[in-house]
């Protein structure tokens, strides 16, 4: 595949992970509704832990501190219970629904990013921000129809997972990637294992073998993803992301019999239009900061 140009290497690769990642939503659907969502979140990270091992050398090797141990702790329960939430999501709305929700962690991310990073809430920001909550209205539409418990989980979901991306990226500066996946797959289930056996309900065989395929999918989802992003500007891969609502409403569609909410596809539109928008506008200023910086060497 060298000599395919970089740019369509990378939506190669970024087309690869919405499969991917389609591919796990559609087998926690069909396997979960059976076991309590903590339950299932915990079988999945551990059973995923035999896909960790070839980084257990550099976490053995890395100098943590005692407050990189707490963010990696309080990172842990972030993800846990963003991970508890977005199970329960699966068994209660659409796929597609689902999906399309999951677009708003982009945003909360550069809202957090303002909020306990430090960085600039610019004007570009804002409106991204007021774009995407526009786009989650229109998939919810307050006052026209029911807000579902699994649409609120969903809210709370993109939430978390925000979080837990700005924990890690306070950390990726004081640990390698190995470290950092590392541990969050380590604490997850820690965190997940005392809720879980509160509630447990024995899985059956065919059960822990879909959860060991979704922990698979959702490993070979994260290497694809960090091709794409290898190969080509997150400009060109980003818009790519928006093709997994497509396939989640099909599959959705064909597998599951989900009704194709035409809002659904709306307002995630939306959402992902703010989510390009504001990724094109941030690569055009490093671009122009760059260029600033390397004019006096010229």
């Amino acid at each position: 595949m060298s000599a395919v140009p970089q740019p369509l290497r990378g939506i190669f690769w970024m087309v690869t992970t919405g499969f991917l990642f389609v591919g796990v939503t559609g087998v926690v659907k069909l396997s979960a509704g059976r076991l309590p969502a903590a339950e299932a979140a915990f079988l999945r990270y551990a059973l995923a832990l035999v896909f960790i091992l070839p980084m257990l050398r550099p976490l053995v090797a890395a100098r943590l501190t005692r407050r990189d141990l707490v963010v990696f702790g309080l990172r842990g329960v972030t993800h846990a219970a963003g991970v508890i939430l977005w199970f329960f999501a699966m068994t209660r709305i659409p796929i597609a629904d689902v999906t399309a929700m999951n677009y708003l962690s982009p945003i909360y991310i550069t809202l957090g990013a303002a909020l306990f990073l430090g960085e600039r809430l610019t004007a570009v920001r804002i409106g991204a921000v007021a774009v995407a909550f526009l786009g989650a209205l229109v998939i919810l539409r307050p006052g026209f129809h029911e807000i579902s418990s699994g649409h609120r989980a969903m809210l709370f979901t993109a939430l978390l997972f925000a979080g837990s991306y700005l924990m890690a990226k306070s950390l990726s500066g004081r640990a390698s990637a190995a470290v950092v996946v590392a541990m969050l797959s380590l604490t997850v289930p820690v965190v997940l294992a005392p809720v879980a056996l509160s509630q447990w309900v024995q899985p059956t065989w065919p059960e822990l073998g879909w959860l060991l395929l979704v922990a698979a999918l959702a490993t070979a989802a994260h290497y694809t993803m960090t091709l794409a992003l290898a190969a080509a500007p997150v400009s060109v891969t980003q818009p790519v992301t928006f093709l997994q609502l497509i396939w989640a409403t099909l599959l959705g569609w064909l597998a599951f019999g989900e009704g194709v909410d035409g809002f659904v596809l709306l307002g995630g539109g939306i959402i992902m239009g703010a989510v390009v928008g504001l990724g094109w506008s941030e690569a055009s200023a490093r671009r122009r900061r760059g260029g600033m910086a390397a004019g006096p060497m010229d």
